[in-house]
């Protein structure tokens, strides 16, 4: 019988760069390809082993002295929301989240700009143009959607189909233990909303009435501002050496 490609993946690391959350720091990142009818098992099962993925890349950190970035993923069955995040989903009450297939168009690429230049302006993903926004979204052999969030207009229902303005998106992987937020973006005018911790409480929804036990969140990361939003839905699991572990507070680093 041949052997599958995908039977004995390859791995790869990547030259040293600087860390985009710790700025006295170099990483160092270990990747595979997610390519044929394969793919999405192996997204699957690498995304349990701590991997993220970007279009069809999967990749970790291989950092050599540092072990600060560490996997995340919300419990969905003991997800409380605290008294903010159901302010939140109360003050959001107008929008509605719709599952759509992963096909780009220009009102999202408008959003995701505006997001990028309010938000990250300094970062490499400012470089990206039309043609690379399609790419993250629609590249990919894996099962992936995209969840719109859009305003309801008085008297507009889930069934509708032409809602009002964009406000949020989400693209989201659907594993089979759970779904995973690769990237999400919305209006950063909009900031009085929360829309981000918003479209987090929402995938926890939407994972538990799929069944799914977890919402995979990619990594916190010790010592980071960026990533302390993380903190605010526990209680969670982290991947450590000895594999996943709930935590009711953000461990230490291995």
């Amino acid at each position: 019988m041949t052997q599958h490609p995908l039977d004995t993946p390859q791995f790869f690391l990547t030259a040293p760069s600087r860390c985009p959350y710790l700025p006295d720091r170099l990483e160092r990142k270990v990747f595979t390809h997610l390519i044929g009818e394969r793919a999405p098992a192996m997204n699957d099962l690498l995304s349990h082993g701590g991997f993220r993925r970007s279009q069809n890349i999967a990749y970790r950190p291989a950092c050599e002295t540092c072990h600060a970035c560490i996997s995340a993923r919300v419990v969905v069955d003991r997800f409380r929301p605290d008294r903010t995040q159901r302010r939140t989903v109360s003050r959001n009450g107008d929008l509605i989240g719709r599952e759509v297939a992963p096909v780009t168009t220009d009102e999202q690429f408008a959003l995701f700009r505006s997001y990028l230049a309010s938000r990250h302006a300094d970062g490499g993903m400012m470089d990206m143009g039309r043609d690379d926004y399609a790419s993250m979204v629609e590249d990919t052999q894996v099962d992936t959607m995209l969840v719109e969030y859009r305003l309801r207009e008085p008297g507009e229902t889930f069934d509708d189909t032409d809602l009002g303005q964009l406000y949020g998106v989400a693209l989201t992987d659907v594993l089979i233990d759970g779904l995973s937020m690769v990237y999400s973006f919305y209006d950063p005018a909009l900031a009085h909303r929360s829309l981000g911790t918003h479209m987090i409480v929402d995938h926890v929804a939407r994972a538990r009435r799929r069944g799914l036990p977890y919402l995979y969140l990619g990594y916190w990361v010790n010592g980071s501002p960026k990533m302390d939003y993380k903190r605010r839905y526990g209680p969670m699991q982290f991947l450590m050496p000895q594999g996943w572990v709930s935590f009711d507070d953000m461990p230490d680093p291995p």
